[in-house]
């Protein structure tokens, strides 16, 4: 089958590091002390990127020494004993705590007393914690955690916005050896439940709700529902938000007493870590479960703490005077950036309030007013306030904004392009993908580089990122299936629940033995660069030529009219093939002859033939997941007629209303088509 590929529009320079970044970055002293450390010549990136794949053991032992990772055996441990994937065994016999190396710095005199969690409220106002008050609060909630039970292993279980009570009950879970869990309070309690009881959580860290939008979110409820279906649990901690002076109360089995997060903290602990081994486990993300059980994703303190720090100081640059702002919500991996951003010594700003709550610029508001470093984001909330036409410098200062990650789908060139015109000139602005899997990158920014548009720079230090055709080859200027040929510290110890390990394999290793395949149709260029196309299973296949959706979406990114759009590619019975678009109109838009007319044209010049749909029909939204990604792939097995109307889970939508719109389109259709 042949692949298809767009030609690139350009090779326009969007940003380019000055000769003073270059030097100063921490990339670059890193790059220098491992030339010293291990004789090595690494003059620039790629002889960076070239050693950090083929000697793997050497590139991590170089992370945990440069930054002098916290813990014990270290010395004496191999760094990779077995380096065959999926299992591969990293630095057996030593030991480390995720939370000990991140509150490190709260013994630092130059931060301890500055702040490390900015918690900024919808209309502006913000309070902040200090590192030493941060270390304190940890310290006290790791006590009561102990005093309920909690060991070494046992699951602590989180329903929480984007608030500095999460950040805190993880650290705390994390130094005395708790395996962490957090899921958003906007889930259905049932979505929440399916995720948290296979795990039998022995404490629930719950609250009161929240404010979005100006509006009290009221939760409690929520909570109750929640321990009711929970029956391990032994205790609940409450953060009292919305009514900081009403009691706990009880848990919802009426013979127990809620414990408040308030009184918790109130009270002072001594500091303690419970060093653990590397590979031992510290937090369970969970998949989107659309379509299933959602999938219990392990990662353990070593990894965590090597990658993130090769991820965050050295990739993204950030450290002791940088701020870090994502508005993330915390069932979303991007969250858990909030404390890898901390552990690299970066302050942070926590905010669980609406995005659009002063315009859909808000967050550049938040930007301003906070002197953010770094912002990280969807393409898609970059793509809404271009098509908004509002101007996010208008009365802010952005001065203190060096870069932007763009996450979570490729961004369109249009987007990008406005970034620059339109928010900074000299920002950093990088589109950057990686996974759940991982909590982490594969393919992203770096600072030694420039960027160019419409590309991914290139793949994270420790990445040996191919793209890979169905016979296992590697390709360069053709489109294949990304395969990781090296280990990572930060690929998942195991899936829970999965003893065999036969979930884990069939998940990333069916293509063949040893290598990784990531499940994203990519493009490694001739210069090293990379072109994210989407996902491989929804990839479109028009007359034996593979298409990547995001190549539809770019096309159509400025036609004002449109809000958002989803397509789709169906086989059906017989060999046909059927692609329809399904079109949100813009506001006062109409999606009439002479819109879908453009529709098309647009498609024809900006793509090709191929990629004008078979049909433009007009839908009242996308459906999404709770992390704002569109459901392609559980939308072509609805209309493929291989799942039945009730296989996706609807509390795993954000929207679920439009993916009852789009079931009954099926189901019509299916209908119509029997008849």
């Amino acid at each position: 089958m042949s692949m298809a590929l767009t030609a690139p529009e350009n090779l326009t320079v969007t940003w380019r590091p000055t000769e003073d970044q270059l030097h100063n970055c921490r990339m670059n002293r890193f790059a220098r002390w491992s030339e010293q450390r291990f004789g090595r010549d690494l003059p620039d990136f790629r002889t960076l990127w070239g050693w950090s794949v083929t000697q793997t053991g050497e590139f991590w032992q170089a992370v945990q020494e440069y930054f002098d990772v916290l813990g014990e055996g270290f010395a004496d441990a191999p760094v990779l004993v077995d380096d065959a994937m999926p299992f591969a065994d990293w630095f057996p016999g030593a030991r480390l705590n995720f939370a000990e190396n991140v509150l490190r710095h709260a013994t630092d005199p130059a931060l301890r007393h500055t702040p490390a969690i900015i918690q900024v409220n919808e209309d502006g106002e913000h309070d902040s914690l200090t590192w030493a008050e941060l270390e304190a609060h940890v310290a006290s909630m790791a006590r009561t955690l102990r005093e309920l039970g909690v060991g070494p292993g046992d699951r602590v279980a989180a329903v929480l916005p984007n608030i500095p009570e999460a950040v805190i009950g993880l650290l705390a879970a994390a130094s005395i050896g708790a395996v962490w869990t957090i899921n958003s309070p906007d889930m259905s309690a049932e979505a929440s439940v399916r995720r948290i009881r296979q795990l039998e959580p022995k404490v629930l860290v719950a609250g009161d709700g929240y404010l979005f939008n100006g509006r009290a979110m009221e939760r409690r409820s929520h909570t109750a529902e929640i321990e009711r279906e929970l029956p391990s649990l032994e205790a609940t901690i409450f953060v009292r938000t919305l009514e900081p002076t009403r009691p706990a109360g009880m848990m919802a089995d009426g013979d127990r007493q809620r414990v408040a997060f308030d009184d918790i903290v109130a009270t002072p602990a001594p500091v303690d870590y419970e060093r653990v081994p590397f590979n031992a486990p510290l937090w369970i993300l969970f998949s989107s479960g659309t379509t299933g059980e959602p999938k219990g994703i392990v990662h353990g303190h070593g990894g965590m703490v090597l990658d993130s720090l090769k991820g965050i100081a050295l990739h993204q640059d950030m450290g002791p005077g940088d701020v870090y702002y994502v508005a993330a919500n915390t069932s979303w991996m991007v969250w858990n950036t909030l404390v890898q951003n901390l552990l690299a010594g970066a302050a942070i700003v926590t905010y669980d309030g609406s995005p659009k709550v002063t315009g859909k610029d808000h967050h550049f508001q938040i930007i301003s007013d906070l002197k953010v470093t770094m912002f990280a984001t969807g393409a898609a909330y970059l793509s809404m306030v271009e098509k908004s036409g509002l101007d996010p410098r208008r009365g802010r200062d952005l001065s203190s904004l060096r870069s932007i990650l763009s996450t979570g789908s490729p961004l369109p060139p249009s987007t990008w392009r406005w970034v620059h015109e339109a928010v900074k000139q000299d920002v950093h602005l990088g589109s950057d993908s990686g996974g759940t899997d991982i909590c982490g990158g594969f393919l992203g920014s770096n600072p030694m580089e420039p960027v160019h548009l419409g590309y991914l720079q290139g793949p994270l230090l420790g990445v040996a990122a191919e793209a890979h055709d169905d016979d296992g080859e590697s390709l360069i200027g053709q489109v294949g299936e990304m395969a990781v040929t090296r280990p990572l510290p930060s690929m998942p110890l195991f899936l829970w629940g999965d003893g065999s390990g036969e979930r884990y394999r069939s998940s990333y290793f069916t293509a063949r033995p040893g290598v990784w395949m990531h499940g994203d149709w990519i493009t490694v260029t001739e210069g090293g660069s990379y072109v994210v196309h989407g996902r491989a299973d929804a990839t479109l296949n028009r007359q034996g030529v593979r298409i990547g959706p995001s190549d539809i979406y770019d096309a159509l990114q400025d036609i004002a009219e449109i809000e958002d759009c989803l397509v789709l590619g169906i086989e059906q019975e017989g060999g046909g093939y059927w692609m329809p678009l399904f079109v949100v109109p813009a506001e006062g838009a109409v999606l009439d002859d002479a819109l879908r007319d453009r529709i098309c044209g647009t498609l024809r010049a900006r793509a090709s033939a191929r990629h004008v749909p078979d049909e433009i029909i007009e839908a009242p939204g996308i459906p999404v997941t709770n992390t704002m990604k569109r459901l392609e792939v559980p939308l072509k097995r609805l209309f493929s007629g291989h799942a039945d109307s009730k296989s996706v889970n609807r509390d795993s939508v954000h929207n679920p209303e439009v993916l009852d719109w789009f079931r009954d389109l099926a189901t019509t259709r299916r209908c119509t088509q029997a008849a």
